[in-house]
């Protein structure tokens, strides 16, 4: 997992073009699994429940909860290009909104006295205004990162799929093989040799994916130079 993680940031830092904002930015908000990560709850029901917060004057939690819907509209943003203008404003308006809600609990902890968390919000409050000016070069990289990482997740459900399969094949050759005696040690013996046929196709396939996918990187990086 540590070497996937590894990998993927080195391929955003190429997809950021030497932009070191630009990547400290979207680090640490791209997950790389976006559909186990991403919120499944509609954009206006996570939204109200934001608003809620700010209305209740829990503005700590309010930023938590608008990083859900800003999450989620930036990845949807990406897989709906065709409606890219409308989520643009969508973004711009809830960073706008959240930047507020970190003002305001800015404000709030400054009178507390709970100086520690001054630094996070401003970072929080810097992070709105960069994302809301950057917002074309976001999407940009950000649709690249999330096509790609949905493909090579979807190449390793195949695989899984393909796997799984093939073991359960076996269990079921190896069942037959221990009821079948003496009278299948022929076939058990041709099983065998077909079972490591299928290691080598498995590990023939594995390898060609492996190459796609550097050769699908290699095209896009090609194409955004």
């Amino acid at each position: 997992m540590v070497e996937e993680e590894e990998k993927e940031e080195s391929w955003l830092r190429q997809l950021c073009r030497g932009d070191a904002k630009l990547y400290d930015v979207l680090a640490g908000s791209l997950p790389l699994d976006p559909m186990a990560a991403i919120s499944k709850e509609d954009l206006g029901a996570l939204t109200e429940e934001a608003e809620k917060s700010v209305k209740d004057e829990n503005y700590e939690q309010a930023i938590r909860k608008y990083r859900l819907v800003l999450d989620k509209a930036i990845f949807e943003a990406t897989q709906h290009q065709e409606e890219k203008d409308r989520y643009i404003k969508v973004i711009q308006d809830l960073m706008s909104k959240t930047a507020q809600a970190a003002e305001r609990a800015k404000e709030k902890v400054e009178k507390e006295g709970r100086a520690d968390r001054v630094a996070s919000l401003e970072r929080r409050i810097e992070y709105c205004r960069f994302v809301s000016e950057r917002i074309e070069d976001v999407l940009d990289v950000a649709s690249h990162f999330y096509n790609e990482r949905l493909e090579i997740l979807g190449e390793k459900e195949r695989g899984e799929a393909r796997r799984g399969a093939v073991r359960e094949k076996r269990t079921k050759e190896e069942r037959e093989e221990g009821r079948g005696g003496k009278r299948d040690k022929k076939r058990g013996k041709e099983r065998r040799e077909e079972r490591l046929e299928e290691d080598r196709e498995e590990e023939r396939e594995e390898k060609g994916e492996k190459e796609t996918g550097e050769e699908r990187r290699k095209k896009i990086l090609e194409a955004r130079r």
